[in-house]
């Protein structure tokens, strides 16, 4: 693989003719057909996909002003721990789910995977006591575990690194989108007075379009550029030719313990693992108890349904605006994250200083917060733009994860209910996280510029990080397959 120095941001992409049909050359409007027909097939399974599995995920939060609280009788911290347990069966799960990436085609192991949850959720509804919740969260964790890594699989798949941003926040979005919809729904549900209970309904509810949902994937969602049936056999050679451009990554069924070996020595590898837990513990505590939280502020249940909208729309806008910005300014994620996690700052201060009768300027502050939605996309778009060989990705992907169970599992634990309202310890808790982001983000950046110009020092040549490269073809002059890590491949460099 050779890599050479361009002006061009997206240059045209050439193979050699061969008897099956190659085609010679993609020309960028041509580039750009091809990824509209890619996105108008991914994105709205992707989107839909990720919205359900944050509806589910929170369906808790919705279902105690409905009444699950009282009529399972929880009390203390049992409502912590039903949070928390999602996130155990999260954990124990993760390493072995991503066993599944590798062993399994992508798209229709992840469909099936979707429709377990969507069962365990609709069976959420005969829960009966603490113990029958405690089960069910366990196992709803346990499936949806493969959604987020494997999401962020298909789009490192598919895109290319500068593409990254703008396809992980579309999907991510699903998370603020579902949230205004679930909403709706429980206010819905609020009026509802059938021979059903009102929480119960919301299960019902979630779970089968969940299940609906997982049927119409399965036969959509492509496992990977290569077999595609949508695509043309020419549009599939340069579906799969476009992220080799940047990595030399292939999907591959065979577990490489080189690449294992090497992510456990890799210093990146424990920067996502830890960032990942970080960002995660306030994420837990707010997700679990948002209703909550805004109840506490003073007011009713169908106010506390209402109030969340705009908590979803600032969160839904914040994902946007950053994806614009970090697709259009060249090295900008690390600085968009440091921003966002200043606004959190912002917001938590004023939750937490505010005394109790501001109640409005409280509420503020709580959308204030949801300025950090950002955060995970972009994390993702990181790890897929510099992580490099497909099992040293999956088990990034499942460190990620790893990170993500811990510090969901640990967020709710912070909101002691002796504390309520106020919850002291949660809100300084979350504000410290949120200052160690920041110096985990600065830290990184710092990192990964050395490394680029150690790089380019040793070879006697500066490479930009998001210009393409070479591929490598066989004498018939289709795509050789080589799955190269980052470290391996002396040409890579690393996106900022």
């Amino acid at each position: 693989m050779e890599a050479k120095e361009t002006k061009e941001s997206t240059p045209e992409y050439e193979m050699d003719g061969d008897a099956n049909g190659t085609v010679d050359t993609l020309s960028l409007e041509d580039e750009k057909k091809l990824v509209r027909k890619i996105d108008m097939r991914l994105m709205p399974l992707l989107i839909v996909s990720y919205g359900l599995q944050y509806l589910d995920k929170t369906s808790l939060a919705y279902s105690a002003i409905l009444g699950l609280r009282e009529d399972l009788q929880l009390v203390g911290q049992q409502f912590s721990w039903a949070s928390s347990i999602f996130y155990i069966g999260y954990l124990v799960a993760s390493y072995p789910i991503s066993l599944g990436f590798v062993k399994f085609p992508l798209g229709k192991y992840l469909s099936v995977l979707m429709f377990i949850w969507g069962v365990i959720l609709t069976l959420h509804s005969v829960a009966h006591n603490y113990a029958s919740l405690l089960v069910l969260r366990f196992f709803l964790g346990v499936f949806e575990s493969a959604i987020s890594p494997g999401f962020s699989l298909i789009t490192g798949m598919w895109y290319t690194p500068h593409e990254h941003v703008s396809r992980h926040s579309f999907w991510f979005a699903g998370n603020a989108s579902a949230s205004m919809v679930g909403a709706m729904i429980a206010y819905g549900i609020l009026s509802y007075h059938g021979p059903i209970e009102q929480w119960k309904m919301l299960f019902l509810i979630f779970g089968l379009i969940t299940i609906a949902w997982s049927v119409l994937t399965f036969f959509f969602l492509p496992d990977s550029p290569a077999t595609a049936g949508f695509l043309s056999t020419s549009e599939r050679e340069f579906a799969a030719l476009r992220p080799k451009k940047f990595q030399r990554t292939t999907q591959t069924q065979k577990w490489d313990r080189g690449q294992f070996i090497e992510t456990v020595k890799d210093v990146k590898a424990w920067w996502f693992f830890f960032f990942s837990f970080i960002i995660c513990i306030p994420n837990g505590g707010t997700t679990s108890f948002s209703t909550i939280v805004i109840k506490s502020f003073g007011y009713d249940e169908k106010q506390t349904i209402l109030m969340g909208l705009p908590a979803s729309a600032f969160q839904l806008t914040t994902v946007i605006l950053v994806a614009v910005f970090t697709t259009y300014v060249r090295k900008s994620r690390h600085i968009a994250l440091v921003l966002t996690y200043l606004m959190a700052i912002a917001g938590i201060l004023m939750i937490k200083l505010l005394p109790t009768a501001e109640k409005l300027s409280r509420l503020a502050g709580f959308w204030l917060i949801m300025a950090v939605a950002p955060a995970f996309p972009l994390m993702l778009s990181l790890s897929a733009s510099n992580i490099a060989g497909f099992t040293k990705k999956s088990t990034v992907m499942a460190m990620i994860f790893l990170g993500y169970c811990a510090g969901n599992l640990s967020g709710p634990q912070f909101f002691i209910s002796t504390e309520a309202p106020g919850y002291h310890t949660a809100y300084t808790t979350i504000m410290v996280c949120y200052a160690i982001t920041i110096a985990l983000v600065v830290g990184i950046y710092f990192y990964l510029t050395w490394e680029n110009r150690r790089r380019d020092n040793e070879q006697g040549v500066k490479r930009d990080p998001e210009e393409s490269r070479q591929v490598d073809l066989t004498e018939d002059g289709t795509l050789l397959q080589v799955d190269e890590t980052d470290m391996q491949n002396k040409n890579f460099r690393y996106i900022l």
